[in-house]
């Protein structure tokens, strides 16, 4: 199997994943996960689609990580992976990501700030005299 790369992109991070056949080791910018992301959470949600699939410790995925903070770059690192696992084997893999959410972008993002005003959507204290 050659290797595979699929992009992921969370709020303003961006993942890139470069998947390929392995015995599991997961590399984020030069560093393991455990190194990369501290919190339990995060890396329960870079591992999830590994877990829905069944295919724990089949590949090695190597990622270059930009932007965001750490939530947002744990999900965009697992919309990259799931991406990635889709075109290894679409009939296999895709109905269960599909079923799990793991495929779809999540498009929020953060409003912009309007001019006149301290925030988005916040105004200024009004004062009738």
């Amino acid at each position: 199997m050659e290797q595979i790369n699929a992009l992921g992109r969370r709020k303003s991070a961006v993942a890139r994943v470069y998947l390929s056949a392995g015995k599991g080791n997961l590399t984020i910018n030069g560093r393991t996960l455990e190194e990369y992301f501290k919190e339990d959470s995060l890396r329960y949600i870079v591992n999830q689609p590994f877990s829905v699939t069944g295919t724990e410790g089949q590949f090695d995925v190597k990622v270059n990580l930009d932007g965001g903070g750490t939530k947002g770059q744990a999900e965009a690192v697992r919309l990259g992976i799931s991406r990635a696992l889709c075109e290894v084997d679409k009939e296999a893999y895709r109905p269960t990501l599909k079923a799990a959410g793991f495929l779809t972008r999540d498009a929020r993002e953060v409003e912009r700030k309007k001019p006149g005003r301290p925030g988005a959507r916040k105004r200024f204290q009004f004062s009738k005299r």
